[in-house]
Parts: structure tokens; sequence; C-alpha cells
């Protein structure tokens, strides 16, 4: 994900997956700036979201858990949910792509939120919950860029169907997961 973004420094408005949204970068007002802040802040939160995990760092230091905590919830929240949604609408692969890549969006910003004030309202356990369901969402990044490496080396569908396709692997199966993993929990 690192080499992913590094690609989009310094700012261009032609490079990676930019030279495919021309016309939304010259007919859409904000869709450049508001796609780099999806870029830019996405990173950080995946990599934030990998220490709020760690169980080491959850007992040993609780207050940097809850720093980074609140860094996350307000990234998402204010930065990567919202322009995520944004460039969704937008998306590439048509309806079927539009109508996943906005619900992820939502479910993020909801999962997070919902997480949020569950610990503010000292619900340790369903914090857990949303944040495991934020994080899934938040992992979609890798995921889908997984599914399309696997779907394209054994297929080779066209390019719209890739995406139409990876609209959704990319975080239904990390939510599916978290499902079970949470039913699981529920039955001990």
């Amino acid at each position: 994900m690192i080499k992913i973004t590094w690609q989009y420094i310094p700012l261009k408005s032609d490079v990676a997956f930019l030279q495919i949204k021309q016309t939304e970068i010259s007919q859409i007002p904000f869709y450049y700036p508001i796609f780099y802040v999806h870029v830019y802040s996405a990173i950080f939160i995946l990599f934030a979201g990998f220490f709020q995990f760690n169980a080491t760092i959850l007992k040993k230091y609780p207050a940097t858990h809850r720093n980074i905590g609140k860094f996350y919830v307000l990234v998402v929240l204010f930065l990567s949910a919202p322009s995520g949604f944004f460039i969704g609408l937008f998306a590439n692969g048509g309806l079927y792509s539009k109508i996943s890549f906005t619900t992820l969006s939502l479910l993020w910003f909801y999962f997070t939120l919902k997480g949020f004030s569950s610990i503010k309202n000292k619900n340790i356990e369903q914090h857990k919950a949303f944040m495991l369901r934020s994080f899934a969402l938040t992992f979609s990044a890798i995921t889908l860029r997984f599914w399309k490496v696997i779907l394209v080396y054994l297929f080779q569908p066209a390019p719209m169907d890739v995406y139409q396709i990876i609209a959704w692997l990319g975080w239904i199966p990390n939510l599916l997961i978290v499902e079970y993993y949470l039913y699981n929990q529920l039955k001990k």
C-alpha cells in the first residue's frame, strides 16, 4: 500500500489510477483533491488500525491505544469515509460498482462512529465489535487489490468487469469473516 500511495507523491493528475479518471478530473469539481484526501488519509488509518488490535499495546500502553484510536476515528469520519463516498459515486464499472463503493463508505462511517460512541458509553464489547467491523472495511484497500491480481491472473476478465467484481469482493468477505469471528465469540 505504501508503494501504491507513493506513486501519488508529488501530486499529479495523470499517474497510476488517475490515468483512467481524466474525465472525472476535468469535469467534476473537487474530484482531484478529494481523491488525494482519500488516498493520503487511508494509508495512515490502515497503518494505525494494525496497532489497535495488539494486546500488548492495549494492556501496557492504554493511552497509546486511545490516542491512535482517536486519530483513526477522526480521520475515518472526517476524511477517508466521506472522500471514499464521493469518489465512489464516480467508480469505474458502472452502477454495481458505485453501489458497492458508496455502501462500503457509509458502513465504514457507521461502524467507526458506533465503535467510538460505544467506548464513550463504556461498552467495551460493543466497541471491539464495531471497531473490528470498521477495520475490516479499512482493510478492503488491501483485499481489493489482492482479488484484482487473482482474478486477472486466473480469468483475464475485461477491465470494467474486474471493477464490478472486486468492488464487492474487496470488502464483503472481510466483513463476513469478522461477523463469523464475533458470532463464535458470543458462543463462548
